[in-house]
């Protein structure tokens, strides 16, 4: 899929092999104009979702969520250090590549995010890797991919899993 057409790439990495599996692809198989860029994208959800729990306001009158901040902070704390450690192996891949890239971190729900910031690039692609969850587990969570497919303005390239 070799083409030098390619302005604007947004691959997305969660930190999954899957995803680092997309992006190797789009270093091997797309070919950027010269003055194109290659963006790794990584979404960081909110600490609320990171948590996978809120520690909910204390009863009888103690103090609420908002006046607990060094959970929040802790949460937030422990997801830059997982976003450093996926954007460093990220662009470790691309090192050894020889291939530069940009980066890009935001904050939300992963499957609007990546949309959101293709349409702000303007990308003329999106890759990204598929975890292959079975039908219960994306049930559930749902499937980035499938969202992005059907939501982003532009062609979407999908890395299965094996």
């Amino acid at each position: 899929m070799a083409t030098a057409s390619l302005s604007s790439v947004v691959v997305a990495v969660d930190g999954s092999e899957e995803s680092m599996k997309a992006l190797r692809w789009a270093l091997d198989s797309l070919r950027l104009r010269p003055d194109g860029a290659l963006v790794v994208l990584h979404v960081q959800p909110p600490p609320g979702i990171a948590a996978g729990l809120n520690p909910g306001p204390i009863p009888f009158g103690g103090p609420s969520v908002a006046e607990v901040p060094a959970f929040t902070q802790a949460i937030e704390s422990h997801q830059r250090r997982i976003t450093d450690a996926i954007l460093e192996h990220a662009l470790k891949i691309c090192s050894d590549k020889n291939v530069e890239v940009k980066t890009q971190v935001v904050v939300g729900d992963p499957k609007e995010k990546i949309c959101e910031v293709a349409a702000e690039l303007k990308a003329d692609l999106l890759v990204m890797g598929c975890r292959a969850f079975g039908p219960v587990k994306r049930m559930f969570l749902g499937s980035v991919s499938n969202y992005c497919i059907n939501s982003v303005g532009c062609p979407v390239v999908v890395i299965k899993g094996t």
